[in-house]
């Protein structure tokens, strides 16, 4: 991560919207010359946003698509279904006006098949330059089934990322929106796009905006190399999220642990993007087998090192499944009311819990290099110790229908959650934990956690 982009993203705490979805947009793009004028419906919501205490808007794609947004037509042009250009001003506005940054969603290893250099390169055969821009798959064969796909999706077409004029293309569309006010970029599926193509894309980027915060989407594979390689300031930290839940529902934190010993060693070169939901999966709410444990991923969520990011909706306990179906995406990705005063009263201490964790993290800005020790471990019970800078506080987790008294050396005082101490402040202090209940301490003194521990 560059000098320059630390001097925002380490306070950063992220606020995940899938804009087509949460403005009730129409599946299909709108017939030529046809907008609709709902980015106000997320200007709306930036208020309660802020009162989370989230400090970035990262938003999924808002380019014009044909369907969900990753089929893109025109990287120059906001989706009608969303609204104009002049829209999208005003939402960064007012978003800058509160304080809050806003990261755009960069589809850079596809695009659509109405993409107009697409149907360009369809008529004028595969010798043309247009056609150079995509990647084929069938040698001499010319018909639309002669380009790569993107895992196999037929309105995916892959780009050719050894094309120059595809980098230049890409570095003009991140520096077209940079100029208009967003502070950097997730690019999406970065682990099927070659490492080569962001070392030199991204240089570009970055010396016009040496502010700008990129980080790239990465699901498996070697996080630390792709950032090294590739120069992203950081990846999305999908093993901890998978060992967030299962180590929760199957309550064995020893895998949690082995997540925990690689995130460490991730955190030697650079900070996650880190999440227990997101536009892609089923909701937290949903994927947890037991809704007591909601705070416990909570807990570890905001206390790890990195920079955490909260799927819109999750911090209301939405429910959510996704589904490998048409339309299987939908249940995860809802339009949301017209204000936060229309929303069910059940999902409130969920939110107000996000807000406390919230406003922890922001008074512990340390964590985002903090690394973790654990200190105590049993299939349901844990112990962590989160340091960086001469700082550290100790998270308990119990995921068993018992009390159960862990030990906490030097813990002085409850910070959030729910447990009590036993002689604060000494090298034998304890913490009784009821039954699933968690607590973040403050410490009386810091302990050693050593890089890969």
């Amino acid at each position: 991560m560059t000098v320059h982009a630390r001097d925002w993203i380490d306070h950063a705490i992220f606020w995940h919207v899938y804009p087509l979805g949460f403005v009730g947009a129409e599946p299909c793009a709108l017939p030529d010359g046809e907008v609709h004028h709902r980015l106000d419906h997320i200007v709306a919501w930036l208020d309660y946003a802020v009162r989370l205490g989230v400090s970035c808007l990262l938003l999924g794609p808002v380019f014009a698509s044909s369907t969900h947004g990753y089929d893109t037509i025109d990287y120059f042009r906001i989706d009608p279904r969303l609204g104009d250009e002049a829209d999208f001003d005003r939402l960064i506005g007012e978003a800058r006006r509160r304080g809050l940054h806003v990261v755009l969603d960069g589809v850079f290893n596809h695009v659509g098949r109405d993409f107009p250099r697409f149907r360009s390169a369809l008529a004028k055969g595969g010798n043309s330059q247009e056609a150079a821009w995509f990647r084929r798959t069938n040698g001499n064969i010319w018909d639309d089934q002669a380009f790569a796909t993107f895992e196999g999706h037929p309105g995916l077409i892959a780009l050719s990322h050894d094309n120059p004029e595809v980098s230049d293309h890409v570095v003009r569309v991140m520096n077209h929106w940079l100029d208009r006010g967003v502070s950097g970029w997730r690019l999406d599926a970065a682990y099927a796009v070659p490492h080569g193509f962001w070392a030199a894309v991204l240089p570009q980027v970055k010396s016009r905006h040496p502010h700008a915060f990129i980080f790239g989407e990465v699901i498996h594979g070697d996080y630390a190399a792709l950032v090294r390689e590739a120069g992203v300031d950081a990846v999305t930290q999908y093993e901890l999220w998978k060992a967030i839940w299962s180590a929760i529902n199957d309550r064995n934190l020893f895998e949690l642990a082995w997540a925990l010993d690689r995130h460490n060693q991730f955190l030697e070169v650079f900070a996650p993007l880190t999440f227990v939901g997101n536009h892609d999966v089923t909701r937290l709410a949903s994927k947890l087998a037991d809704e007591r444990h909601i705070p416990h991923a909570l807990a570890i969520l905001f206390t790890l090192g990195g920079t955490p990011c909260v799927y819109a909706g999750d911090e209301q306990a939405f429910r959510g499944i996704k589904e490998d179906r048409a339309g299987g995406d939908d249940a995860i990705r809802p339009m949301f009311p017209a204000t936060a005063d229309e929303l069910s009263s059940t999902g409130w201490s969920i939110y107000r819990l996000h807000q406390h964790l919230i406003g922890l993290r922001r008074r512990h800005s340390w964590l985002v290099r903090a690394r973790s020790r654990v200190a105590h471990l049993k299939n349901r019970h844990m112990v962590l110790n989160m340091a960086a800078d001469g700082h550290s506080l100790t998270v308990v987790l119990n995921l068993d229908d018992r009390d159960s008294v862990l030990p906490a050396p030097y813990a002085a005082e409850m910070l959030a959650g729910t447990a009590a101490i036993a002689d604060a402040g000494s090298s034998s202090a304890s913490v009784n934990v009821p039954a699933h209940s968690w607590g973040v301490l403050s410490l009386s003194t810091s302990p050693q956690v050593s890089p890969g521990n």
